[in-house]
């Protein structure tokens, strides 16, 4: 049988035998090492060489809503920092978990991100099988900033202070209702904040909207509400609610007559809160640059000033300044949440 004649068309870095000539398994194991090398190599050049194409920002929200406005504020500049463009792709459903499972499952080359809220930290506990682990396949890229959540009431209600509510509530555990834009919604964990606070329990009632469940609220259908001021400002400053307290530290500046629940003496912490997160085994070096890409466009005036109109504080920060907040929330929302045996399947 003719054989082939060996010809040297490459080396192995260790040797001046050709290729061809290697016993078939070292020649096997070679080729798999530098194909290795070869990978490897391209995956720096890729990351030293970030962003070489447009970026997205899937938004597991419909369009118009608060998150997609945060979003698209800070992606402007942002993808001006970056010298590409952002594409801003909506994919809500599923309660936010659609949109995080597409990200997760997308691959790790900074390319594509999310723009994660409160969900990210209460899912995991929400939901009995997700096909993805938020707290492993999601890492944190940097927080956008954060707006507080407001306790009202009806105008016409006999609730004129939050102690008035907590006291009406511990008297007759079940009277008190109180609206939510969703089971798991910021405003239903708010809420479960407030009765672990103040030790009572009320009926919670979820509605497809926060819209809905002000409107409930201002006929006086329900009680009280935990919501994002931005919401119920015009009704507050109307005289049509009664804002009771601010669920934060700093109080809001929509409503900076109203006290915040910590100085009244009940020990709340509850906030609407955005970021950004890319999918597990992003290299660190894409972090760092959408990282200080981030936090230059939260320094810009347009968009300084649109989420101070929105009652909201810009926070940026490190990546794991982010992860140690998200981690935090995590234990806490889901001890609340198993305690309270809610469930949102």
């Amino acid at each position: 049988m003719h054989q082939l004649a060996c010809k040297p068309d490459y080396f192995f870095a260790d040797t001046t035998t050709p290729a061809c000539a290697l016993p078939s398994r070292r020649r096997a194991l070679g080729l798999a090492a530098a194909l290795g090398a070869v990978l490897l190599a391209g995956g720096a050049a890729s990351a030293a060489g970030f962003p070489e194409r447009a970026v997205t920002v899937v938004v597991p929200y419909a369009p118009a809503g608060g998150v997609d406005i945060v979003t698209r504020l800070v992606t402007t500049p942002m993808a001006e920092f970056l010298g590409q463009s952002i594409v801003v792709e909506n994919k809500p459903g599923g309660g936010t978990n659609i949109g995080m499972a597409a990200v997760a499952r997308s691959a790790p080359n900074g390319y594509t991100l999310l723009t994660a809220s409160n969900t990210l930290t209460t899912n995991k506990a929400l939901y009995s099988k997700l096909s993805f682990d938020p707290a492993t396949d999601l890492i944190p890229v940097g927080r956008i900033g954060e707006a507080p959540l407001v306790v009202v009431v009806n105008a016409k209600s006999p609730y004129k202070s939050l102690a008035e509510l907590i006291a009406a509530g511990k008297a007759k555990p079940g009277a008190l209702s109180y609206g939510t834009a969703g089971v798991g919604s910021s405003g239903h964990m708010a809420s479960a904040l407030l009765e672990k606070a103040g030790q009572f329990k009320g009926v919670h009632i979820p509605y497809k909207g926060g819209s809905t469940a002000v409107t409930d609220l201002l006929g006086g259908r329900l009680d009280f509400m935990a919501i994002n001021p931005l919401e119920v400002a015009g009704h507050v400053n109307s005289g049509n609610l009664r804002a009771l307290a601010v669920l934060n530290k700093n109080g809001s500046r929509l409503l900076p007559q109203v006290p915040t629940a910590r100085s009244l003496g009940v020990d709340v912490q509850a906030t609407v809160w955005w970021g950004l997160v890319a999918p597990k085994g992003t290299p660190e070096t894409v972090i760092q640059t959408l990282n200080a890409a981030l936090n230059k466009a939260l320094t810009t005036p347009a968009v300084t000033q649109t989420l101070a109109d929105m009652g909201a504080t810009p926070l940026g920060g490190t990546p794991a300044q982010f992860g140690s907040f998200i981690q935090a929330e995590t234990r806490e929302l889901g001890d609340v949440i198993r305690a309270a045996d809610i469930r949102a399947d």
